[in-house]
């Protein structure tokens, strides 16, 4: 199964002419920069040498495609930040560079001669953007993607989760403090240090299972006889017949009389659609739903 992100034919470009340099390595930096680079960003990253004389980021390794899908339109240079060479080809960078991403704790940056304080003093208008696990007291904690989501909620049983909620999230989050930073300089007249967390990304998306909209008594959680995931003959269908008039005209191809929300999360109900959907093929499915305007999409077993 593939996926494709659409964007319009001439999307926005409110970051032209601004230069981003990156040392992130791993998913939510890349992701972040090539979100950088859609909205029309100069992108380079400076990434450790490999030993084998190919590239530095981890990603490369255990998912070269990954790696290359958003590293395209990144100029990609190697400097091992440890060595006096090093650091002189990243304060080269530096010098012309608008805003740097960063995904270190903070005791890396500062054996990295890094520090947000020595970096403004150099370079005023140069703005940070630091991708960090959690702030604060746990800023120095061990963690990843999964230890963020499971944190809050986001892990059922012993299956993981089917995407990297905290990484994506965090992504979306640090382009939009690129966004901030440039604002924020103009307004201000110097460069801004924003720090995005992984834990926060997490914790943002989970609002809605903190809110009880995802848990089995929630509307979107599974009481709704309207939305839900529903075997069919030949799969499944998920179908997002939510709204009275979605629900409605589901109600009316299912033959349920009662299309209100009362009726909608009634067992009765649920019962109807399924015996409903377990009759039909999800093409027979799928046809219905654009007829009768029902959300809906077939999926297989």
């Amino acid at each position: 199964m593939t996926s494709t992100i659409t964007r319009p034919a001439r999307a926005p470009r409110p970051l032209a002419g601004v230069r981003i340099l990156s040392l992130a390595l791993n998913l939510p930096g890349p992701a972040a920069l090539m979100r950088c680079r859609a909205m029309g960003a100069t992108c380079v990253k400076l990434e450790p040498p490999a030993p084998d004389g190919g590239p530095g980021d981890p990603m490369a390794i255990y998912a070269p495609g990954a790696y290359a899908t958003l590293h395209d339109g990144v100029r990609v240079l190697q400097a091992n930040l440890k060595l006096e060479a090093g650091q002189k080809a990243l304060h080269r960078e530096l010098a012309r560079t608008d805003v740097l991403l960063t995904s270190f704790r903070p005791s890396a940056l500062a054996k990295l001669d890094l520090g947000w304080r020595k970096l403004h003093k150099l370079y005023p208008q140069l703005s940070q953007v630091a991708i960090v696990g959690a702030t604060g007291e746990r800023a120095e904690e061990p963690g990843h993607d999964l230890t963020y989501v499971a944190e809050h909620g986001l892990v059922n049983g012993l299956e993981l989760p089917p995407t990297l909620y905290a990484d994506m999230g965090g992504s979306l989050a640090a382009s939009e403090a690129v966004l901030q930073a440039q604002l924020l300089r103009a307004a201000k007249g110097t460069g801004q240090f924003l720090e995005v967390a992984l834990a926060d990304a997490a914790a943002y998306l989970a609002l809605p299972r903190t809110w009880g909209l995802t848990t089995p008594q929630g509307s979107v959680g599974g009481a709704h006889a309207g939305y839900r995931v529903y075997p069919c003959k030949d799969g499944r269908v998920a179908v997002a017949a939510l709204e009275p008039h979605f629900a409605k005209a589901l109600c009316l191809a299912a033959g349920v009389a009662d299309a209100s929300r009362k009726g909608m999360l009634a067992r009765s109900t649920h019962e109807a659609v399924a015996a409903f959907f377990a009759a039909r093929t999800r093409k027979q499915l799928e046809k219905l739903g654009h007829e009768q305007d029902i959300p809906l999409h077939g999926l297989p077993r």
